[in-house]
């Protein structure tokens, strides 16, 4: 059973991170073994402690060990976890945010989600869950391979809805992941919240399941680490290079048409705002607008409105006009982008 110990901070520690004093261009010359990460030392183990004790309460022996890493993963073989490094200190964490417009999983709420989808994988791994044929009954064959994008079904009842983009729909070891991260979370109102969704019936056997295998020992036990950043000899730059590109591989879409009738590439007047920021600042009252207009979940009109924020951060784009017409016009993009999405006119989402 894994344990994070809680260490105090300390001046020697701080003394030993002199990076966290060094200027953007500096710090990415780094390499990931340069930092020197410790989760033990980081604001991440509170939360991976967290983990451990939602585990237990629910009777689960089995803890997953973490290391930091260049992304989010576990991986196959391994009952572990990895977590990006940018989350080992909030130095990195403004780093990745300069980068990439977010931190993914930088606040507790959202680690935690992510914590337990990635707990969901490791468990399956350790048992050897997949294997069972009741398994691949209920969520579909592992051997399937990852696509390398999804077309998701926003309206469908079959999968739960815990991470963004439908990701349950991606592939059968992510909806068992999405389900088991569901089925986890405290105080989890499933039973209710599911009672009239297909979904119901993965939840009720991910419950049946546990109750059943989690009496034994583990089958995988390896506690090896898959990329860890102690070892990693890149540079940031040369990672935020990567990412970037990775993240750039997106084709001219309707949903950028839209948005480009709503906002501008040239600022109109001084001080004009970014329209990334503005989404995100009336994004309570834009989705509350659109669900009641177009009477749908509100689910699938924030994650419409993530992708908004996601692709005007990316396109740099700006408001014009004042306020009033600037939030009349996102409530039309919104609605626009979430018909488009309903009549699955949208393009892929990248895995």
């Amino acid at each position: 059973m894994t344990r994070i110990a809680s260490t105090p901070a300390t001046g020697r520690r701080a003394a030993a991170r002199p990076w966290t004093r060094l200027a953007d261009d500096e710090l990415l010359k780094l390499r990931f073994c340069d930092l020197k990460l410790k989760v033990q030392d980081s604001p991440i183990a509170p939360r991976v402690r967290r983990l451990y004790r939602e585990l237990d309460k629910r009777g689960v022996p089995f803890h997953p060990h973490v290391w930091f890493a260049e992304e989010w993963f576990s991986p196959d073989g391994i009952p572990g976890i990895a977590i990006p490094f940018y989350l080992a200190h909030p130095r990195l964490e403004r780093l990745e945010r300069r980068m990439m417009n977010e931190v993914e999983g930088g606040n507790a709420n959202w680690s935690m989600r992510i914590l337990r989808h990635e707990a969901g994988h490791a468990v399956d791994t350790a048992y050897r869950l997949r294997r069972r044929k009741v398994w691949r009954e209920m969520f579909g064959p592992a051997s399937l391979p990852y696509p390398s994008s999804y077309r998701a079904r926003p309206g469908s009842k079959r999968y739960v809805q815990h991470l963004g983009d439908w990701y349950a729909q991606a592939h059968p070891c992510e909806d068992f992941a999405e389900t088991f991260a569901v089925w986890l979370k405290p105080n989890s109102s499933w039973r209710r919240a599911y009672a009239d969704w297909p979904a119901f019936h993965k939840l009720e056997f991910v419950d049946q399941l546990m109750s059943e295998v989690l009496a034994r020992r583990p089958v995988v036990r390896s506690r090896a680490k898959i990329e860890p950043a102690e070892t990693n000899r890149r540079t940031l730059a040369d990672h935020y290079r990567r990412k970037i590109a990775r993240f750039s591989r997106y084709t001219r879409t309707n949903v950028d048409q839209v948005l480009e009738r709503v906002f501008t590439f040239e600022p109109t007047r001084q001080g004009a705002v970014r329209a990334a920021k503005f989404l995100h600042s009336e994004r309570a009252a834009l989705v509350a607008s659109v669900v009641r207009e177009l009477d749908t979940d509100a689910y699938t009109v924030r994650q419409m409105l993530r992708m908004a924020i996601d692709r005007c951060a990316a396109m740099r784009l700006y408001v014009h006009g004042n306020r009033r017409d600037a939030l009349r016009h996102a409530r039309w993009m919104l609605a626009r982008i979430t018909r488009l999405y309903a009549n699955r006119e949208s393009p892929r989402l990248v895995v």
